[in-house]
């Protein structure tokens, strides 16, 4: 009969293998999520959790992305194991935010879009953002303009304006995503997106770009040649 410390040692031979299988870079992404896993659950076998949560959430990245109210819903995951999830992709996000702090954001596209969809992926209802830049087209903040349904968030004119001028912004990107998977800009994100280049424009301030993250596909208005 196996006891209890025979089922330690396994466990703990099993976790050695993991991390050298990391360390060689051998690692399948469900083995990186039970890896991960250890480190927030340290005394049970997580190799069933694991593959459970890899088979719900498709990815890693959706796992991290998911809502901390939605992660502590599945069988396995407390509080402590949905926060250490969280404070992941805490750090993701801030990494791509210090990236766009340090250079023009549109010297990579791909930097601001790995950001923006770190920021919006997993959200259950609609968020509207407001990157303020500087004139070298640098980040100076990003802001949390509303927050509302999953198809409907509020949008501020003159907030937005009373905030760039502030800030002294040369200009701004407008950010939302649609929870709902619609996907593409709705007309009224577009009306709203030309009614904030027209007042933004008569004060000397750029609308840059509006960006939409809907699902996994990320999308630009100035790209989509979508701003007159």
């Amino acid at each position: 009969m196996i006891n209890t410390k025979d089922i330690q040692s396994l466990q703990q031979g099993h976790r050695a293998r993991l991390r050298k299988k990391f360390l060689d870079g051998q690692l399948a992404d469900y083995e990186i999520l039970e890896l991960l896993l250890t480190y927030a659950i340290p005394r049970r076998d997580v190799r069933m959790l694991s593959r459970q949560l890899y088979k719900k959430y498709g990815s890693i990245h959706q796992l991290l992305s998911a809502p901390m109210e939605k992660l502590v819903e599945n069988e396995g995951v407390k509080e402590n194991t949905a926060v250490f999830f969280k404070l992941i992709h805490r750090i993701t996000e801030m990494k791509y935010k210090y990236e766009l702090d340090a250079t023009p954001i549109f010297h990579s596209y791909e930097k601001l879009e790995n950001y923006c969809k770190i920021l919006l992926q997993g959200k259950t209802v609609e968020e509207f953002h407001v990157f303020y830049l500087d004139s070298a087209y640098r980040l100076i903040k990003d802001e949390l303009h509303s927050s509302g349904t999953i198809d409907w968030a509020a949008v501020y004119v003159r907030e937005i304006v009373k905030k760039a001028l502030d800030l002294n912004a040369g200009s701004i990107v407008l950010l939302h995503n649609h929870p709902s998977g619609v996907s593409s800009f709705s007309s009224q994100d577009l009306l709203i997106t030309q009614e904030l280049k027209n007042t933004l424009e008569k004060l000397g301030i750029k609308l840059y770009d509006h960006l939409l993250v809907s699902g996994n596909v990320f999308y630009s208005a100035r790209n989509l040649h979508l701003l007159k």
